[in-house]
């Protein structure tokens, strides 16, 4: 039965994807650039939290809230997103995401109180969730399996990468000469250049054979995940034991019963179930789950503890992460040609490798420390390392589906990388915090910086974790495609 599913859905996805179409670059182009603003929006933001602390007067547990109401919605309803690609087309679906990706930065901009910012963030993130699966399902449905496709996710990666550089680098440059405002008024001019690409050249038509979209199943997944945050943001309030805590527990898993049932259930459910059996694509939608839980965790210490403790300005801090960005560049070049050679599996080991060490290097953080010994030499070991696990975890995903699920199954991955994030910020947040609140001199820089240290040896645990997974449940290395000989 096994062997019957896997050879139709290469035979499926061999047809679709055969040839690369004439406008195959420029394609790569657009949906790169829809790639860099979701990215760019993510570290440029992170830049610039604490100019919006002090403007909006956001505590310090609620700041989270700024990064959370974006990724909330964001990784609930990625999963809604990419079937969206898949039953109105990729092009309807990307303009429709740029055009409220813009309007929601306009707002944002223009927020005058915590609660105006976090509703702009919050809807922001509905746009992000059809954006970023519909450029996947792009160079999935574009680029047949093989060394064309594992050179556009490079490629895709890279992009990545380099959007962290430049968002860190322009949340720098615009919060310190302008404002924190102008970090989410950026984002307006590059959507109207993305709109008017994407409508020349991403494909228009549609392939889900569809009628109707499973809103109850979208509405209960971001329900169940809002439930799990909230939850488990609210533990420096309420312990772990409390009935707040574990009432909050138990409805974020009733409501993902629900979800099941309802998927189980449902003639054209959001998600079939069956696709989690292809054992590469759960596989590492685990190991990019775990990945997002440090990872946005530790940009956001980052940022803390630079402008906090060795107080640097907004672009001295943009600055400091440009080897960071340049460093994820360097990973997923090195990683997409590794893979033509050995396959997915190889390289993404080695990249969690070097991200644990890197994050157990950043736990050293020290009160009395400087950027050349406590940011610099773990930034470039965990920057290489991350870069290597970004295209080699999606390559790994992304094979073997067929082209009618491409939407699905891009939707599952970053739902679990944005679920991820969501729940490591909460959970890390929650455990610097009460480091910091029982440190002998709970409002000192010391104490701050013990509780940013335990959030990223917490990090370093977590992609030990997602290194051993990968070691013990990815297949090696795929037999040859007919595209690949």
């Amino acid at each position: 039965m096994a062997g019957t599913s896997q050879g139709a859905v290469g035979k499926e996805s061999g047809a679709v994807a055969g040839a690369a179409p004439p406008r195959s670059g420029l394609v790569l182009a657009v949906v790169c650039l829809c790639q860099l603003m979701v990215v760019i929006d993510i570290s440029v933001v992170n830049v610039a939290l604490p100019a919006i602390r002090t403007d909006l007067g956001f505590s310090p547990n609620a700041l989270q809230w700024v990064v959370n109401a974006y990724t909330l919605t964001f990784g609930g309803l990625l999963l809604l997103g990419g079937r969206l690609a898949d039953l109105v087309g990729q092009r309807r679906a990307a303009v429709a995401g740029l055009g409220l990706f813009a309007l929601t930065s306009l707002l944002g901009g223009l927020a005058q109180n915590q609660g105006e910012l976090i509703a702009a963030r919050a809807v922001q993130g509905v746009s992000g969730a059809v954006l970023l699966p519909v450029s996947l399902t792009v160079i999935t449905t574009t680029f047949a399996e093989g060394p064309a496709r594992h050179r556009a996710l490079a490629i895709w990666g890279a992009v990545a990468g380099a959007g962290g550089a430049v968002g860190v680098l322009l949340g720098g440059v615009l919060t310190e000469y302008l404002n924190w405002r102008w970090v989410l008024f950026v984002n307006v001019p590059i959507a109207v250049v993305a709109i008017a690409l994407a409508a020349v050249c991403i494909p228009g038509a549609g392939t889900a054979r569809r009628t109707r979209l499973d809103a109850a199943g979208a509405i209960l997944a971001t329900a169940a995940m809002t439930a799990l945050v909230y939850t488990v943001v609210r533990t420096d309030t309420y312990a772990w034991g409390s009935p707040q805590t574990l009432g909050g527990l138990a409805a974020a898993v009733l409501l993902a019963g629900a979800f099941l049932l309802v998927e189980r259930r449902v003639a054209a459910p959001l998600v079939r179930l069956g696709i989690l059996r292809a054992r590469s694509l759960s596989v590492a939608c685990l190991v990019v789950f775990l990945i997002a839980c440090g990872q946005f965790a530790a940009f956001y210490f980052a940022s803390l503890y630079l402008q906090g403790v060795l107080h640097y300005s907004p672009l001295k801090t943009g600055l400091a992460f440009v080897p960071f960005s340049l460093g994820v560049v360097a990973g997923t070049v090195v990683a997409g040609r590794l893979m033509s050679r050995t396959g997915p599996r190889a390289p993404l080991i080695t990249g969690l490798v070097l991200g644990a060490v890197g994050m157990g290097w950043f736990g050293q953080v020290s009160s009395q420390g400087s950027f050349t010994s406590d940011i610099l030499g773990p930034s470039l070991v965990t920057s290489v390392g991350l870069g290597m696990c970004m295209v080699t975890n999606t390559a790994a995903a992304t094979t073997g589906v067929a082209h009618a699920e491409a939407g699905l199954a891009s939707g599952l991955l970053n739902t679990a990388r944005q679920g991820g994030g969501s729940i490591g910020l909460a959970v890390l947040v929650t455990v610097a915090t009460n480091v910091t609140r029982h440190h002998t001199e709970p409002t000192g820089l010391a104490a701050a910086t013990s509780g940013y240290a335990r959030a990223f040896l917490i990090a370093a645990v977590l992609l030990t974790v997602a290194a051993l997974a990968a070691l013990a449940l990815l297949p090696g290395r795929p037999r040859p495609t007919p595209a690949d000989r």
